[in-house]
C-alpha cells in the first residue's frame, strides 16, 4: 500500500519535509488507520521463497486484502521494525498492525527478533504471531516465554493455509483490537 496515493480530502493529514510526504504521529486519523481491518500492514518475516509464495497466496484465498511487507531474515524485520536503512521511509513501509514471524531465520532467528521487539518501546505491544514449522514443545512455550501472542504451525497443504488466513483474517485483523505502536524518536546527537 502507498499511503502517498490517500485521495485529497485526507492530504492534511500530511506534512511537508525534505520533499516527501510523512504521515504525522499520534494523529487521530492515522491511528484510525491503523485500526481498520484492511489498511493495517502485515509483516511478513519469512526466507524462503516457497512458504512466502504459500502463506500471501493462501492469505489472499483467506479474504486477507492487507497489504504485505516481507522481509527476509531477522535483521532485515529489526531493520524494517526500527526503521533504518532502506527501510526509513514509514509512508513506504509503515509500521505493521500484525507481524507473521518464522522462527528459523538467517542472521538473527525468530527469537532474538521477538525478544527484540519486546524491549522496544512504542512496539513492545506489536501483536506477533510465531508461524513456523517447529512442531518442539520447547520452541512453542520459548515463543510464548519472549511475548508472541499466537504459536502457528505452517500447515502442510494449500487448503490449510487458506483455512490459516481466514482464522487470520476472522480473529487477528477483525476481531481483535490494535493496540497503538509507533516508531521512537531517535535521539539527536549534539557536536
Amino acid at each position: 500500500m502507498n499511503f502517498l496515493a490517500i485521495p485529497w480530502p485526507f492530504t492534511s493529514h500530511f506534512r511537508r519535509s525534505d520533499a516527501r510526504f510523512t504521515p504525522v504521529l499520534f494523529d487521530p486519523f492515522w491511528l484510525k488507520l491503523q485500526c481498520m481491518p484492511e489498511t493495517g500492514v502485515i509483516l511478513l518475516v519469512e526466507d524462503r521463497e516457497d512458504d512466502v509464495e504459500l502463506i500471501t497466496r493462501g492469505l489472499r484465498r483467506g479474504r486477507v486484502n492487507n497489504p504485505i511487507q516481507v522481509v527476509r531474515d531477522g535483521e532485515e524485520a529489526i531493520s524494517y521494525l526500527s526503521g533504518e536503512g532502506r527501510f526509513a521511509n514509514r509512508a513506504e513501509f509503515p509500521l505493521p498492525a500484525l507481524v507473521l514471524l518464522d522462527l528459523k531465520l538467517p542472521k538473527v532467528d525468530g527469537f532474538e527478533v521477538l525478544k527484540w521487539v519486546r524491549s522496544q518501546p512504542g512496539i513492545s505491544g506489536l501483536r506477533v504471531i510465531v508461524l513456523t514449522s517447529s512442531e518442539l514443545i520447547r520452541d512453542v512455550n520459548r515463543a510464548y516465554e519472549l511475548g508472541a501472542n499466537s504459536f502457528l504451525l505452517k500447515p502442510l497443504d494449500f487448503d490449510q493455509f487458506v483455512a490459516t488466513g481466514e482464522l487470520i483474517n476472522q480473529y487477528w485483523l477483525r476481531t481483535a483490537r490494535v493496540p497503538t505502536t509507533y516508531r521512537a524518536p531517535k535521539k539527536m546527537v549534539r557536536q
